[in-house]
């Protein structure tokens, strides 16, 4: 008769069951849900529940217990920053146990163990309680059309910026075209400089011819 005897052996000595029960806890705080036999889920739950109380406490000391315990210290943050803060006003009862079906090839009794405020991602509640991410507004979209008046006012002076340089270039265009070509204005100084060259050489003659008639008639 087993008078006395409390918990569950399961097939494991001493240490192997210990480390098996750290596993278990530490990966039920971890993901918050998982899926086991029915026995070692209801030997895990209340080693689990006093970790979870540890994690209300929040002092270094309860900190240091739940390190002694749990594997991964991420877990043990996650413990006192996100479970304890948020079991601060449950007495006791944290985590809950639905039975599954039976494990097809041996048939043993299946459970989840789960936090009692986890909510499947899945789940339409989960859904809904996710808030939704909005876009950001293009600058396109949010910026604040001008004025009727001031956008015909911008159009108006943008056409006239427009049309300031062609006048430019048809006015650089139309200035050599009035402008006197270099060779003419050579060709026009050298005409009259040989035509006073021929009246001097002509009043020369003539002076020359009136000498002759001069000394002629002498």
């Amino acid at each position: 008769m087993r008078h006395r005897q409390a918990g569950r052996h399961l097939g494991r000595d001493t240490a192997h069951r210990k480390a098996l029960y750290r596993n278990l806890v530490t990966d039920l705080l971890r993901y918050e849900r998982i899926t086991t036999t029915e026995a070692k889920a209801k030997e895990i739950r209340p080693i689990a529940e006093k970790i979870i109380t540890l994690g209300k406490r929040g002092d270094v000391h309860a900190r240091r217990q739940a390190l002694r315990y749990i594997y991964d210290k991420h877990v043990v943050e996650r413990i006192f920053d996100d479970i304890g803060p948020r079991m601060a006003d449950r007495p006791g009862g944290y985590l809950r146990i639905t039975a599954l079906e039976p494990r097809k090839g041996d048939g043993a009794l299946m459970a989840s163990i789960e936090l009692i405020d986890y909510l499947d991602p899945g789940s339409p509640v989960a859904v809904a309680a996710a808030p939704r991410a909005t876009a950001p507004a293009s600058p396109a979209t949010s910026a604040v059309a001008p004025p009727v008046g001031e956008a015909q006012a911008t159009t108006a002076t943008a056409a006239a910026d427009a049309a300031e340089p062609a006048t430019t270039d048809v006015a650089e265009d139309e200035a050599p075209a009035d402008a006197p070509n270099e060779s003419d204005a050579e060709v026009e100084e050298e005409t009259p400089t040989a035509e006073a060259e021929d009246t001097a050489e002509a009043s020369i003659e003539e002076s020359a011819e009136e000498e002759d008639d001069k000394d002629g008639a002498s």
